[in-house]
């Protein structure tokens, strides 16, 4: 019997999003219907990414956290050598996913393009598998609220501190994933222990006071974290802000541990205040406001 070739689509996926889940439902459907075996070719990061001059907080998956969330779609998935493909030109792009990768159709986005300076576009690829009588779609984009959905609109709404329409668009909560290092200890000293999370240098940090769930090992917490450059007390100069999560009912030493938080909600942006008593409040306030947040949260299925 002879081996079922693959319905290919490729892309970057970053944020594993409600319209790349889509993609894939419509990647499924098709792959059944010319009974070919669905496959998704990822770039682990961004290409904009690599090739930025700045490349900090760009990335909305790590390249971890992408290989992750795509075994929960059960989306079979193979990832791709951006430096080995970066040069070559459309047609032997083409040439490799029809060779190497076993390709029987293709299915892509709108705006997809691949190949040196992205030459290999919608009518590109739709000649090329008319030459080789392959199966060819262009899948449309999801929209939500009269916009498409796209990974780089969810980047700018975590820029703007937007969580909750990010969330949406992400279809679950924005998660950061980092170990954790030794600070100053101060809020210890204020009765607000934190741990401050070194999550590495692609990962969008949204910046202000957040609700969020923690996960430590396998346990759930729930939380509050703040990420700025901590006006107030020992101000920090520097590109990437700090990550300082205060973790509610939790007294264990981590130091030195990965954990997981996810942003439920914001709570308010990062101010500057006049002393350490006017601070304190503010904490305790914000205690208050994430408790009253997350208190009816639930994960998504």
């Amino acid at each position: 019997m002879k081996k079922a070739k693959n319905l290919i689509t490729v892309g970057t996926f970053d944020g594993l999003h409600a319209g790349h889940r889509a993609l894939f439902g419509k990647l499924e459907m098709m792959a059944a219907r010319h009974r070919l075996k669905p496959l998704a070719l990822y770039f682990p990061l961004p290409p904009k990414t690599l090739l930025a001059e700045h490349p900090e907080m760009t990335v909305l998956t790590l390249p971890d956290e992408k290989k992750f969330l795509l075994k929960k779609e059960a989306v079979p998935a193979r990832a791709l050598d951006f430096a080995a493909c970066r040069n070559l030109s459309p047609e032997q792009f083409f040439d490799i996913l029809r060779t190497q990768y076993d390709m029987g159709g293709l299915l892509a986005g709108p705006d997809f393009a691949f190949g040196k300076n992205r030459r290999g576009g919608i009518d590109f690829l739709r000649e090329q598998c008319k030459k080789y009588g392959l199966p060819f779609d262009v899948a449309e984009f999801s929209v939500a609220g009269g916009e498409k959905i796209s990974s780089s609109l969810i980047r700018k709404l975590l820029a703007q501190g937007d969580i909750t329409l990010a969330n949406a668009l992400l279809g679950r909560p924005y998660e950061l994933t980092g170990r954790v290092i030794k600070g100053h200890q101060l809020g210890r000293k204020l009765g607000f222990p934190t741990a401050n999370l070194d999550t590495g240098i692609y990962k969008i940090l949204p910046l202000g006071v957040f609700a969020v769930k923690v996960r430590v090992g396998r346990k759930i917490y729930d939380g509050f974290c703040n990420i700025g450059f901590r006006p107030t007390v020992n101000p920090i100069h520097a590109k990437l802000p700090l990550v300082e999560v205060n973790i509610f009912d939790f007294k264990q030493s981590i130091y030195g541990r990965k954990i997981t938080i996810w942003f439920v909600q914001k709570l308010r942006n990062e101010m500057k205040f006049n002393g350490l008593d006017n601070l304190v409040a503010q904490l305790k306030s914000d205690r208050e406001d994430a408790r009253a947040a997350l208190k009816d949260f639930t994960f998504p299925l």
